[in-house]
C-alpha cells in the first residue's frame, strides 16, 4: 500500500475517533418557555444553558447522545417582578434548586430531519421523563471555516405541577411549553470538559456548605 493510502486512512482514522462530540454553545442557544396568564396571553421567557454537550451521528441518529444543565435563576421575562416570582419559592425555588438537570435516554429518527428525544429531567428536587421533538436545521462548517457547527430546534410540554410547583393553578397555567433552539460546536473534549465542570461545582457547593 502507497504512503499515500496509508495517510489516507490515518486520517480517516483519526477523524472517526471522535468527531460526534459537540459543546453546546451557551451564547447561541436558547431555552424559552410559555404558560397561561388567567386566560389573558401566554407570556414568553428564556433561560440560560449553564453548560452541556451532545452527541449527533448523522448516520446513526440512535447512537446520539445530549446532556444539558439549565440555570434557574436566569428566568427571563422581562420584568424583575415577575422574574422574582417565577424564580422564587412558589415556583422554581432557583436558590434551593439553581440547575435543571436534562439527560437522554434515547434518541429515534422520525423523518428525515426530524428525530424524538426520550430523556429524563430532573427540576425542583423531582426527576420526571420527558419527550422533545426536535429538528436538524444544519450541521456544517462555519463561513470561514474554523469550526464545525450542529444546529436543531426542539419543542416539549411540560406539567409543571407534576414538578411539585403547585401554586395558583387557575391564575398560570400549569401546562409549560418549552422551545429549544440550540447551536453545538465540534469539540472533542465536550464530555470531559462538561464531567469536570459538574465535579467543580460539587466541590465548590462542598466547601461553601462546610462553612456554614
Amino acid at each position: 500500500m502507497s504512503s499515500l493510502a496509508w495517510l489516507l486512512l490515518l486520517v480517516a482514522g483519526t477523524a472517526i475517533a471522535h468527531p460526534l462530540d459537540y459543546r453546546i454553545d451557551t451564547v447561541h442557544s436558547q431555552v424559552l418557555f410559555s404558560a397561561g396568564h388567567d386566560g389573558y396571553s401566554n407570556p414568553v421567557g428564556r433561560f440560560a444553558i449553564a453548560r452541556g454537550w451532545l452527541r449527533f451521528d448523522p448516520d446513526d441518529w440512535a447512537a446520539s447522545k445530549v446532556v444539558a444543565d439549565i440555570d434557574t435563576a436566569s428566568a427571563d421575562l422581562g420584568d424583575k417582578g415577575w422574574d422574582g416570582a417565577v424564580t422564587g419559592r412558589n415556583f422554581l425555588d432557583a436558590t434551593k434548586f439553581p440547575l435543571a438537570h436534562f439527560e437522554s435516554v434515547s434518541v429515534q429518527k422520525t423523518g428525515t430531519q426530524t428525530g424524538v428525544i426520550d430523556g429524563r429531567l430532573t427540576l425542583h428536587g423531582l426527576t420526571l421523563p420527558v419527550q422533545v421533538d426536535f429538528t436538524v436545521n444544519r450541521v456544517g462548517m462555519t463561513l470561514f471555516g474554523f469550526e464545525t457547527i450542529a444546529g436543531f430546534s426542539g419543542h416539549a410540554t411540560l406539567d409543571r405541577t407534576r414538578f411539585g410547583m403547585t401554586a395558583f393553578p387557575k391564575a398560570i397555567g400549569t401546562q409549560v411549553a418549552i422551545r429549544l433552539e440550540i447551536e453545538a460546536t465540534l469539540d472533542r473534549q465536550a464530555q470531559y470538559d462538561y464531567q469536570q465542570a459538574v465535579a467543580r461545582s460539587a466541590r465548590s457547593r462542598a466547601r461553601a456548605a462546610a462553612q456554614h
